[in-house]
C-alpha cells in the first residue's frame, strides 16, 4: 500500500510540476528499488513488505537530519535548507509519531509482554517494539526509554 502511495505522489508531483516532490520521491524510489533488489532470494522476487519500507524511510530521514546539522556547521544554510525540505516530503509518508506518553506506554506493554527482568533482555524488547510500531516510534528515544524502564 505504501508502495501505491508513492507511485501516486510520483505522478501527481510530476503534474504539478513540483520538482522538489518529484525530486525526493524519486530519490525514495531509487532507495526501495535498492532495498528490494538486496532482499531477493532465489525462491522470492517479492519486494518488501510496508514495515520494512517505513524503517527505510526513518532512516533516509535520520540521514538528512545529520546532514542538516553538519551543512549549518559548515556555514552552508542553502543545502541544509534543501535537506530539511527533503524530510517534510519524507515524513508525509510516515504514520503519525507517537508522543513521549504513548512511547512509555507502549514500552511498557512490551516490557510486560516480553518478561524482561534486566538490560539484558533489551533486544527482545526492542524487536516486539519494532515489530509492532514500525514507522510510528523514534527507536533511539524508545531505546532510552526501555534501558530505563530495565534498569
Amino acid at each position: 500500500m505504501l508502495r501505491d502511495k508513492l507511485n501516486e505522489a510520483l505522478k501527481e508531483a510530476m503534474r504539478a510540476r513540483d520538482t522538489a516532490t518529484l525530486g525526493t520521491v524519486r530519490l525514495i524510489l531509487a532507495k526501495l528499488k535498492e532495498v528490494d533488489i538486496a532482499a531477493r532470494t532465489e525462491t522470492s522476487r517479492e519486494g518488501v513488505a510496508d514495515d520494512r519500507i517505513l524503517s527505510m524511510l526513518q532512516t533516509m530521514i535520520k540521514q538528512r537530519n545529520e546532514s542538516v546539522a553538519l551543512y549549518e556547521k559548515g556555514g552552508r544554510p542553502e543545502l541544509a535548507a534543501k535537506e530539511k525540505a527533503e524530510i517534510v516530503v519524507i515524513e508525509r509518508f510516515l504514520p503519525q509519531q507517537m508522543d513521549e506518553a504513548a512511547v512509555g506506554a507502549a514500552v511498557a506493554e512490551a516490557v510486560a509482554a516480553t518478561g524482561a527482568t534486566s538490560v539484558k533482555d533489551m533486544g527482545g524488547v526492542m524487536a516486539a517494539l519494532k515489530a509492532k510500531y514500525a514507522g510510528q516510534m523514534d527507536f533511539a528515544k524508545a531505546s532510552a526509554a526501555v534501558k530505563k524502564a530495565l534498569s
